[in-house]
C-alpha cells in the first residue's frame, strides 16, 4: 500500500460503508491515512441499522495494510456526532480531516411529501453534516487555544440537485443547497483555527442513484464509478490543499469543475421607494437581461431561451 498525500493523517468519513463513502475510505487509506469508517448501516431510505457495512470496509483497509476503525453512531444526533469525533481522537490521537458524506433518499413530489420524508432527509444530510462539523470544529478550536497548529480539512458533500434543482427531490435538494452555503460560511469561520472547508457535488452510480435511468445512460459513455470521485477528496484532505477553501466542486469521471455560485446580476434603482405598479416595467426587463438559471446538469442555456 502506497502512503502518499495523507500519510499519518486521521480522517473521519461519514456514510463510508457503501458507495462514494466507501471509495473515499479506501482511497484515503491507500494514501496513508488512518480512517474512522462511520456508517449506521441503514437502508437507502434511512431505515434499519447494521454494523456490517462499516466493519467490511475496515476489514478491506486492514487487509491491504492500512489502519481503520469502525463507527456506527448516528451522526444525525448531536450525541452521535460527538462520539464519532471523540473516537477518532481516542483511537488515533487526533483529527485532521472530516468528510461529511452520509446521506439517504426519500424522493417525493412536494404535494405528496410527508413530514417524516422531510425531517429524515434533512436530519441525515444537513443536521448530520453540521453536527459532525460542530464537534470537529470545537476540537480544532481547543487545539488552537492550547497553542497547537492545525492543518485540518473539512470536505462536505453537496449535490447538483441542491445547486441546480431537480423535481421530486425538494427535501434532498434543500438539504444539499444548505450544505453548500454551510461550506462557505464554515470556511470563513474556521480559517482562524487552521481549517479549510470545501464541498464536492459528485455524480456517480451508487445504490442511491441506481434506479435513475439517466444515470445508467450516462454510465454507458462516462465513468460514473464512485472511485472516480475520491481523488479530489483525497487531495482536498491533504496538506497540499491548504490554500483552497470555501469552494464547491462538481465531479464525475475525470471531470472536475469549480462551481460558481450566486452573484449580483442586472439591477435597477429608484430615487425613492418603488411603487409596486412601476415594477411591471422594470422586473421583466431585469429578468430578460439576466443570465438564465442553469439546467439540472449545471449547464446554462443561451440567453433568450
Amino acid at each position: 500500500m502506497s502512503a502518499e498525500l495523507c500519510e499519518g493523517r486521521v480522517v473521519v468519513i461519514t456514510g463510508a460503508g457503501n458507495g462514494i463513502g466507501r471509495a473515499h475510505a479506501l482511497a484515503f487509506a491507500a494514501h496513508g491515512a488512518k480512517v474512522v469508517v462511520n456508517d449506521l448501516g441503514g437502508g437507502r431510505d434511512g431505515g434499519g441499522a447494521s454494523g456490517g457495512p462499516a466493519a467490511a470496509v475496515v476489514e478491506e483497509i486492514r487487509t491491504a495494510g492500512g489502519e481503520a476503525v469502525a463507527n456506527t453512531d448516528d451522526i444525525s444526533s448531536w450525541a452521535g456526532a460527538e462520539k464519532l469525533i471523540a473516537q477518532a481522537v481516542e483511537s488515533f490521537g487526533g483529527l485532521d480531516v472530516l468528510v461529511n458524506n452520509a446521506g439517504i433518499l426519500r424522493d417525493r413530489m412536494i404535494v405528496t411529501m410527508t413530514e417524516q420524508d422531510w425531517d429524515s432527509v434533512i436530519a441525515v444530510h444537513l443536521k448530520g453534516s453540521l453536527a459532525a462539523l460542530h464537534h470537529a470544529a470545537r476540537y480544532w478550536r481547543q487545539r488552537a487555544k492550547d497553542g497547537a497548529a492545525n492543518d485540518a480539512r473539512v470536505i462536505n458533500t453537496t449535490s447538483t440537485s441542491g445547486l441546480f434543482g431537480n423535481p421530486g427531490q425538494g427535501n434532498y435538494a434543500s438539504a444539499k443547497a444548505a450544505i453548500a452555503s454551510l461550506t462557505i460560511t464554515a470556511a470563513a469561520e474556521l480559517a482562524r483555527y487552521g481549517v479549510t472547508v470545501n464541498a464536492i457535488a459528485p455524480t456517480a452510480l451508487t445504490r442511491l442513484t441506481d434506479d435513475i435511468d439517466v444515470m445508467h445512460r450516462m454510465a454507458a459513455a462516462t465513468d460514473l464509478s464512485p472511485d472516480a470521485i475520491s481523488p479530489l477528496a483525497v487531495w482536498l484532505g491533504s496538506d497540499r490543499s491548504r490554500e483552497v477553501t470555501g469552494r464547491i466542486f462538481g465531479v464525475y469521471g475525470s471531470r472536475i469543475t469549480v462551481l460558481e455560485g450566486w452573484a449580483n446580476g442586472p439591477a435597477a434603482t429608484h430615487p425613492s421607494r418603488w411603487d409596486p405598479a412601476e415594477l411591471s416595467g422594470v422586473v421583466p426587463d431585469l429578468v430578460a437581461k439576466a443570465a438564465p438559471n442553469a439546467d439540472a446538469l449545471g449547464n446554462r442555456p443561451p440567453a433568450g431561451l
